[in-house]
């Protein structure tokens, strides 16, 4: 029989392991991933994991990934644990604490990364040294990915592996980040479980004049003309409505689980005819979130016209970022879009990746249900639609179900939503100890 798991031991060997990554500054660009990865590298082995099962994939100059595998019966599929490494840049002078200190204080551990995704990278990198020294009989093996470059669009990390080393991933379900993690709603405990994401459709809008003195103003200003439809842009509130599989289960599975008034509330987000008048009735994170969920969405983001004041330029750009569902195109995004800004405007797709949908009619998906349940039986699950992306879609084009799970219970009043790439990103410890727990029972019992 395994021994007990001493898991006020288990936390604080994620702490300081996570603290260990976080000290690592993997900013991407450039990303320089290679230190992380040697670090966990190390870990596994120093905890006795044999070299042989561990695979380092190098992408380019400090660039890499690992792959390790802990092997079962060959019963069933493997099941792959994936955490990114890379993180976005942070603004030092506006932290409460160095972002790339590891530091403990407030019962957090604070830095970049900490939520998106070396939380959860050094999470299931405990899950996968736990499921080695207790011998477990797994039936299936246990793959655990560190990966590169998931920031700035999959070249160095996933997809390369998905189009080069498919060997070393192949897997039946993968974990992946976001989800079982608590999100105030309300009055209520919302534990979303990532099943399906957003893809990207980054897109430059321009607006086209003619150039002449700044001291002549012109009525075919370019900068007047894009300002204008940003401006009606704004005033939309929001691309049209299109309600997702997902995104339906989500509601319906909502709706069993509050009262009225919320319930009536919640059902009416699922019809597209009076969805907008529903989600003018919501205020605050809730009201982004389901218009997030509910739309393509579309925020700009950079602005660039003209090099001199005293200049009317010809033209001038604004760089969206446009967010579509599932089963939606660049070209659905841009009629809709145009539909609202009007004639005088062109737009131009820079980067486009598909979002992703998989099924919860599965035994691991009710899996991570019940986990989730057990871990805080007062909150509601439901299955989620990200309004982000991650790499699940390129897993998913190596025939791969991903979920978001990276469990945990937050603090009340914790703005969760608001630290992943924002300013004094931090995980409360009391996640980890919550969090810990469920993701294990979740991997132990998945896997025997």
């Amino acid at each position: 029989m395994p021994e007990p798991i001493n898991w006020p031991a288990a936390v604080d060997e994620t702490v300081r392991n996570l603290a260990r990554l976080i000290q690592i500054d993997t900013t991407n660009p450039p990303g320089n991933e290679l230190p992380a990865i040697l670090a966990i590298r190390e870990l596994l082995v120093a905890s006795g994991f044999p070299e042989r099962d561990i695979t380092i994939i190098e992408a380019g100059a400090n660039r890499a990934n690992l792959v390790a595998r802990l092997r079962g019966s060959g019963a069933a599929r493997p099941l792959l644990l994936t955490g990114h490494v890379d993180v976005v840049p942070a603004e030092r002078e506006h932290w409460s604490h160095d972002p790339f200190g590891g530091e403990v204080a407030e019962g957090c551990i604070w830095g970049r990364g900490a939520l998106d995704m070396k939380g959860t990278a050094a999470m299931y990198l405990e899950a996968f040294l736990l499921a080695f020294r207790q011998e477990l009989p797994l039936k299936r093996d246990l793959i655990l990915a560190a990966i590169a470059d998931e920031e700035m669009g999959f070249d160095a990390g996933s997809k390369l592996l998905v189009d080069h080393y498919r060997d070393l991933i192949a897997a039946e379900y993968a974990l992946n980040e976001s989800g079982g993690t608590t999100v105030p709603m309300g009055g209520v405990r919302l534990y979303p479980i990532q099943v399906a994401e957003k893809g990207v459709c980054w897109l430059r809008m321009t607006a086209h004049g003619t150039a002449g003195h700044g001291s002549m103003p012109r009525e075919d200003n370019a900068v007047g003309r894009l300002a204008q439809a940003l401006g009606r842009l704004q005033r939309a509130a929001h691309l049209p409505v299109h309600v997702t599989p997902t995104v339906r289960t989500m509601l319906a599975a909502l709706s069993a689980q509050l009262s009225f008034p919320a319930r009536a509330l919640v059902g009416l987000l699922g019809s597209p005819a009076v969805a907008s008048l529903a989600l003018g009735a919501l205020h605050g994170q809730a009201r982004s979130l389901f218009t997030a969920l509910l739309t393509n969405s579309v925020s700009p983001t950079v602005l660039a016209a003209g090099s001199k004041t005293n200049v009317i330029p010809a033209q001038a750009s604004a760089d969206l970022d446009c967010r579509l569902l599932p089963g939606q195109t660049p070209e659905n995004a841009m009629r809709e879009i145009l539909a609202i800004t009007g004639p005088g405007i062109t737009l131009e797709p820079l980067q486009t990746t598909e979002g992703a949908e998989f099924p919860t009619d599965t035994p691991l998906y009710h899996l991570l249900e019940r986990a989730t349940r057990r871990m805080d039986p007062s909150g509601l699950v439901v299955p989620l639609l990200s309004p982000g992306a991650s790499d699940a879609a390129e897993y998913r084009r190596a025939g791969i179900t991903v979920y978001g799970f990276a469990p945990g219970i937050m603090p009340p009043g914790f703005p969760i939503l608001e630290l992943a790439h924002g300013h004094d990103e931090r995980l409360p410890l009391a996640a980890l100890e919550t969090g810990l727990p469920a993701l294990w029972e979740v991997v132990s019992e998945f896997c025997l």
